[in-house]
């Protein structure tokens, strides 16, 4: 069956303006700011953790079954992801709110002002998984990305009432979720997906070891961006994978989102954890190779080449056997 990931599904309108904030302030009137700043250039990505990870797992061939809401203006960003491979018919669309967006403006020293509108995001929490689950079949692994809480918090109790395996991807939501919140939404999670800062704060506001944490999910996931990947389960020696040398620029964004899409569909494929991690690996180096997160590509004869050079011949011929054409 299809895994089913949910999650964010957003856009991002980035902009420059070629000058510096700083420079328009104006000492002893910062309680009477209203600015205006003419830009240079505006790019609008797709975007959103949930969107990113389903398609990643469609450029995999997986057919992800993509679960978030959005808004009525989603129809080209849907037609974006049915061309990719991924499955929306179980996206909600809200009746009266836009599909949340991250709006950004850039100066020339990097300063950033931005807002994020949640929209239809916030109606992620009225989306049962049991249609999902009637519509597909079963569900052999729910991954439960960051979005709107109260969402995150009913698919992870459905998935454990119903018996649907899944992944905990907590994400940006431990920087603000309190413990009791996080211990719910981990706890018994057949993986979880953090990187080493999230990984910190999740011990630090739980109250468990890294042998708790351990106890209560199958497998954890930790990116450690240069150095690479680690994984962990209770009783057996750890994984540590390398992180696939980039020879481009590297944007970073939504490098984790790749990682987790090429781990998970390693692992539905039946591969090694090993094998997994770094088929992980490999899809997050291409991914944060191109400005964009579902900018990237991964065709089949460049893809395993690169593979090969960093993990071997016997491996690459592994995933070749379960790659897409």
């Amino acid at each position: 069956m299809p895994v089913v990931v949910t999650g964010s599904i957003a856009t991002d309108h980035l902009m420059t303006f070629p000058g510096k904030f700083t420079e328009q302030f104006v000492e002893g009137q910062m309680e009477n700011v209203s600015l205006s700043f003419l830009v240079d250039d505006l790019v609008q990505h797709r975007g959103g953790a949930g969107a990113n990870m389903a398609y990643g797992l469609g450029l995999l061939g997986l057919g992800p079954v993509l679960v978030g809401a959005v808004g009525n203006d989603f129809a080209d960003y849907e037609a974006w992801l049915s061309r990719h491979g991924v499955d929306t018919a179980s996206v909600h669309w809200s009746e009266l709110k836009h599909t949340a967006r991250f709006v950004c403006t850039t100066d020339m020293a990097n300063n950033q002002i931005a807002s994020f509108y949640s929209g239809a995001m916030s109606e992620a929490s009225q989306i049962e998984l049991a249609p999902v689950a009637a519509r597909i079949g079963d569900l052999d692994l729910v991954v439960i990305g960051p979005n709107d809480p109260t969402a995150m918090v009913r698919h992870t109790h459905e998935c454990r009432e119903r018996g649907y395996p899944f992944a905990a991807d907590p994400s940006q939501q431990l920087a603000w979720a309190d413990g009791e919140m996080i211990r719910d939404l981990v706890d018994g999670a057949e993986l979880l997906f953090t990187n080493e800062y999230e990984a910190a704060l999740l011990l630090q506001k739980t109250g468990w070891t890294d042998a708790e944490v351990l106890a209560r999910v199958g497998t954890w996931v930790t990116t450690r961006a240069a150095d690479g990947i680690l994984v962990r389960r209770a009783g057996e020696e750890p994984i540590s994978v390398i992180a696939v040398p980039e020879t481009k620029p590297v944007e970073p964004t939504g490098g984790g989102d790749a990682l987790r899409a090429g781990f998970i569909a390693g692992r539905t494929w039946g591969l090694s954890l090993e094998r997994a991690t770094q088929l992980g690996s490999a899809v997050a180096t291409a991914a944060v190779e191109v400005i964009g997160t579902q900018e990237y590509d991964l065709p089949r004869e460049s893809f395993l080449s690169r593979f090969a050079e960093a993990f071997g011949d016997e491996a690459a011929a592994e995933v070749a056997a379960h790659l897409p054409a």
